[in-house]
């Protein structure tokens, strides 16, 4: 059985939904509006933090110049977007299903539908950036792109919300970083603004439905939750660095790849990623054979 559920309050489901909802009324963004898409970009600025792209420590990143290092870190703030963007989409086909199986008179499956809504204008938000940024549409492996269409059909209950929360989580934590740094592009502290303010209320739905969840599974059903939560997990922390993105600094793809996954400072800066989220799946009950090694190799895990 699970360990001991989080300190997350969780009050009336009907309750809740009903807060969020009128949370979203009252606050919400419209890239197409609120983004100024024509405004220039600041030379010498970054997309991502140094300390935080992939090759940042190693040899191959001393041999890099200025401009190297700017142009890869571009490439992988685009890797990172579009594979947002690609779960954004899976999220929305699973949201989409429980509305269709649940009772769309209720409050909780209404606000279900309003961050369908939501994730909508964070696809469009994405995918804007993507091409003002002048970058390739990266996103995962073309493998898991295909396989990945099976998701919606396979995840409920408690690893469907997980899995959620990981890549929301994950990301807010480093669009969080560098909202918050004078050294990032002003577009793309904006987009982060919209996006943290938007994602809080998907996380604080998401994270009371884990717990709910999570309550009085047998041992194959909690085992079958942990496993696609890792699963989950594995291909989206796998996916966030491209070997594509290597090769538009001139670098060799594969050799690139390999020196980024084998990084102390790199799975430090995934560890940094996971520092909220997985304790919080852990003391749910969500991390835990037979999932470990696919968290490791996440390098969500020590």
């Amino acid at each position: 059985m699970a360990r001991s559920l989080p300190d997350t309050k969780v009050g009336d489901r009907e309750k809740t939904a009903a807060r969020l909802l009128a949370s979203s009324a009252k606050k919400f963004y419209d890239p197409e509006v609120d983004v100024d898409w024509d405004a220039p970009l600041v030379d010498g600025k970054h997309y991502l933090l140094p300390h935080r792209i992939s090759l940042y420590g190693t040899p191959m990143w001393d041999r890099l110049s200025e401009e190297q290092r700017l142009e890869l870190g571009k490439h992988e703030a685009a890797t990172i977007v579009s594979v947002g963007l690609w779960f954004e989409l899976l999220l929305m086909k699973m949201l989409v299903k429980a509305a269709y199986n649940g009772d769309t008179r209720t409050r909780h499956i209404q606000y279900a539908l309003t961050e369908v809504a939501d994730e909508c204008r964070h696809v469009t938000m994405f995918a804007r950036l993507v091409e003002r940024i002048d970058c390739p549409a990266y996103g995962p492996p073309r493998h898991l792109h295909q396989v990945a269409k099976i998701l919606p059909a396979i995840a409920y209950g408690p690893a469907m919300y997980g899995s959620i929360l990981v890549a929301e989580e994950i990301t807010d934590r480093l669009q969080r970083e560098m909202t918050g740094s004078d050294e990032i592009q002003p577009l793309m502290r904006m987009v982060n603004r919209i996006h943290i303010m938007e994602e809080a209320r998907h996380v604080t739905f998401a994270r009371e439905e884990v717990v709910r969840g999570m309550a009085g599974l047998g041992r194959a059903e909690l085992r079958y939750q942990r496993l696609l939560t890792a699963l989950v997990s594995y291909c989206i922390c796998r996916s966030l660095i491209h070997p594509r993105a290597y090769a538009a600094v001139g670098l060799n793809p594969r050799e690139a790849w390999r020196v980024a996954h084998a990084n102390p400072h790199y799975r430090e800066s995934m560890r940094f990623l996971g520092e909220r989220i997985v304790p919080f799946l852990d003391d749910a009950g969500l991390v835990g054979a037979p999932g470990m090694r696919l968290w490791r190799d996440s390098h969500l895990l020590g």
